[in-house]
This record gives structure tokens, C-alpha cells and sequence, in this order.
């Protein structure tokens, strides 16, 4: 969430970054969050009066009672006791207020980074590079919808049998492809630096909170209500909370993690031909790369980690684009997000595979992540994330671009992760 500072100290700039994102009554939101915390900061200010006052007197009882003078010491008691139900009141009120601002607090997004473009949608994003050239499909070609079920790699209907719709069954060579693009993403960010590890796939509530997926995504996470965990929408999510409440020395950084993991996501309204297929799915697998770095460094980082997503497309040889999110269409949390889409030469059609945002201090302000620097003060940290990469629309452009005649030839990068050259 963002600093009480930045919002006093830099108004004009969040109400213009504010409205950046499309909302409107940027003014109005500011000058809420700005009340409350004047009127914290009176409560507060008189709450601290109050106490030491009462801790004055009660100095003066322990005096008076040492020479004696307990009828003295009973009439400032008395004047004591007002104090502490006076304090007791305001310590109320406070808490109420802080927790009146922390609610004012998640409800408003990131402030956008100077470079993001203008824009309310995914029309207004910016494509800043372009890979490749759209494969000539035989004259036969089709979506891979239907060569999942000529080859009889991944089962819609067995998957809705067991479980519901966007579960599906990988099976045969199309479990086996799966689990080589898994492979093969986790060897690539090692050899990029990056440290594996395999977190949990469920959250508390208040890793949730630490991303930013709540409050602003209970409706897309899957709630175990007994146990009051969430199955996790990306590894994103618990990778970064492996910081939450921690102080790294400045030496420490950057500190760069990749985690795969099957993601869930409920998805609401995910139906129609847009969505079928791999489109989207409410179960997923997902290679994550996670970054925490210091603000000097982090666009920096973005740069390198948003190269090191287009590589990946490069060596499995897809056609890609990558685009500048506009302001209107980034994520809650996010400063700036570069968007990867491969081409889909079957359905004609570009597919999101990939997201890299940097959140800045956004998400390190809800983990109280910081660092601690030779001056021995502390500072926030930025954190970073990205998809390196997101399997089932890979799967599907790997499927539809390289499908032929005799069957789908395997990305040579891949052969040595499968085993075999051809699904046929």
C-alpha cells in the first residue's frame, strides 16, 4: 500500500497518478485518507499528552507516599484515575482511526510509474517489440482444442469428471511435455541466478494481505474456510511473503528466487470461445521469478528480468510482442507491467503467457520489508515479479505453430526434457 508520506508529502503527484489509472475521484479518495490521519494525528497527539501526564503523577504519589503524605497521594490518585480512563478512551479512538486509515489505505492502488502510457484498457497498451514471424500453417491446420483430442495429450472432459470445468488431465506425452517446459524454465533461471525453492501452495490471510491479493481478490482465490487458507492465484504470493516482517542488510541484495507451482484461480464469468481450450484455466502450472532489490536497482532488474522472459520464447522459437501495460489496465499492486503474448497461428490471435511487474515499495510497505543500510536506518525495499513462464498458453502456441502433417514437432530446446521429437 502506499506511505501516509508519499501521499502528504507528493498529493498532485498520487492524484495524477490516480487518475492515470481511471479513477476519477482521485481528489476525493486523497482528501479521506489525508482527514483521518489529521484527525489520528490529533487523537494520538493528545493520547501521548495523556500519558504523561499520568506517568508525572504517579511519580508524585511514590514521592509523596515515600515522605508520608498519603492524603496528599489519595487526592492525586484520584486525578490519576481520570487520566487512565481518559487514555484508555483516546488509546480507543486511535485504534480505531489506524485501522479506518490501513482499510482507506488498500483500497487504493499503486501510483503508476512516469513511463507507463496514458490509456483505460488493453487497447491503449503500447507493443514496444515484436519477435518473429506468424508460421504458415498446413492447409489442415487446427486449434489445439482439437489436436489435444487427436492425439489424445489432454482430457476437458475426463477433468470435468473428476473435478469440474478447467481441470484438465495432461496425460501420455502431453503430461510429459508438461513437466519439460517445467524443467526447462527452472534450469534457465538457475543459469540466470535465480534461487529455486518450492513454497506451500495454500496461504493465511495474512500473506494475502501482504501482496496484495486481499482484500481486493477474495473473489478470485479459492477460500478453504475451515482452516481460513487460500490456494494460491501464483507463487508470487508466498515467495514474496518469505520477507514479510524481515530487515535485510543492504550487502544481503538483491535477493532473486524462482518457484514452480500449480496456481488456482476461480476465474468468475470464464466461459465463451475467447477462453476455451488452454485459454484459461481455473488450474494451472507456472515457473514464477521473484526479485526484492533495492529502489535504486529495481527498473534496472525489470529490464533484466523481462529479457530473460523473452529468451525463453526465443529458444522455444515462438513469435512474441511485448507490451507496455497502460494505466488503465495494470494490476492493483503494480507500478509498471510489461505484458509477453505469443502468437497463436491456429486460433489468430495473440496470448498473454507472461507478466512482469515492478510493485516498487507497494507490496515491501505491507510486508514491513526493508533494509538496513551502512547509515543503519531503515528504508523499503522494492519487489519485483514475473512468469518464466505460464504453461498452458505455451502449450497451446507450441501445439497450433507447430503442428504438421505427420504431427506436432517438439521444440528442439525441449527434445532433451521429453525424450522424443514428435507427438504423433
Amino acid at each position: 500500500m502506499l506511505e501516509i508520506t508519499q501521499i502528504r508529502n507528493n498529493t498532485d503527484q498520487v492524484i495524477t497518478g490516480l487518475q492515470k489509472r481511471g479513477i476519477k475521484d482521485a481528489l476525493n479518495v486523497i482528501e479521506q485518507v489525508l482527514e483521518v490521519d489529521d484527525k489520528r494525528k490529533e487523537v494520538q497527539g493528545k493520547h501521548d499528552r495523556t500519558l504523561a501526564a499520568s506517568n508525572q503523577l504517579a511519580k508524585q504519589i511514590g514521592q509523596l507516599m515515600k515522605e508520608g503524605k498519603k492524603d496528599e497521594a489519595e487526592i492525586i490518585k484520584k486525578k490519576t484515575a481520570v487520566l487512565k480512563a481518559e487514555s484508555k478512551a483516546l488509546g480507543e479512538t486511535l485504534g480505531n482511526l489506524e485501522d479506518e486509515q490501513k482499510q482507506l489505505l488498500y483500497a487504493i492502488p499503486n501510483i503508476p510509474n512516469k513511463d507507463v502510457p496514458e490509456g483505460k484498457g488493453a487497447n491503449d497498451n503500447v507493443v514496444i517489440h515484436e519477435y518473429g514471424d506468424t508460421p504458415q500453417l498446413y492447409v489442415d491446420a487446427k486449434p489445439h482444442w482439437d489436436l489435444i483430442k487427436e492425439y489424445d495429450i489432454i482430457d476437458f472432459d475426463l477433468g470435468n469428471k473428476v473435478t469440474g470445468a478447467g481441470f484438465p488431465f495432461y496425460k501420455g506425452k502431453g503430461a510429459r511435455l508438461q513437466r519439460a517446459m517445467v524443467n526447462f524454465f527452472l534450469d534457465e533461471a538457475q543459469k540466470a541466478g535465480y534461487n529455486e525453492v518450492q513454497p506451500p501452495i495454500m496461504i493465511n490471510e495474512k500473506s494475502g494481505y501482504g501482496t496484495g491479493q486481499l482484500p481486493d481478490k477474495e473473489g478470485q482465490m479459492y477460500h478453504a474456510t475451515n482452516d481460513d487458507l487460500y490456494l494460491i492465484p501464483t507463487a508470487e504470493v508466498p515467495i514474496t511473503n518469505m520477507y514479510r516482517d524481515v530487515i535485510l542488510d543492504e550487502k544481503e541484495l538483491p535477493k532473486k528466487h524462482v518457484g514452480f507451482t500449480p496456481c488456482f484461480r476461480r476465474e468468475a464469468g470464464s466461459w465463451g470461445a475467447h477462453v476455451r481450450g488452454l485459454n484459461r484455466l481455473h488450474q494451472f502450472d507456472k515457473v514464477e521469478i521473484v526479485q526484492v532489490h533495492h529502489p535504486e536497482d529495481s527498473y534496472s532488474a525489470l529490464k533484466d528480468m523481462c529479457e530473460h522472459v523473452q529468451g525463453l520464447l526465443e529458444k522455444l522459437e515462438l513469435q512474441y510482442r511485448v507490451l507496455n501495460l497502460c494505466g488503465g489496465d495494470m494490476g492493483f499492486t503494480s507500478a509498471q507491467t510489461y505484458d509477453m503474448e505469443v502468437y497463436s497461428a491456429a486460433q489468430e490471435k495473440w496470448l498473454e503467457v507472461s507478466s512482469v511487474s515492478n510493485f516498487e515499495t507497494y507490496q515491501a510497505n505491507r510486508l514491513k520489508l526493508r533494509y538496513r543500510g551502512d547509515d543503519k536506518k531503515t528504508q523499503l525495499l522494492h519487489t519485483l515479479n514475473g512468469s518464466a513462464l505460464a504453461l498452458p498458453r505455451v502449450l497451446a502456441a507450441i501445439l497450433e505453430n507447430n503442428q504438421t502433417a505427420e504431427g506436432i514437432k517438439i521444440p528442439e530446446v525441449l527434445v532433451p526434457y521429453t525424450g522424443f521429437e514428435w507427438i504423433n
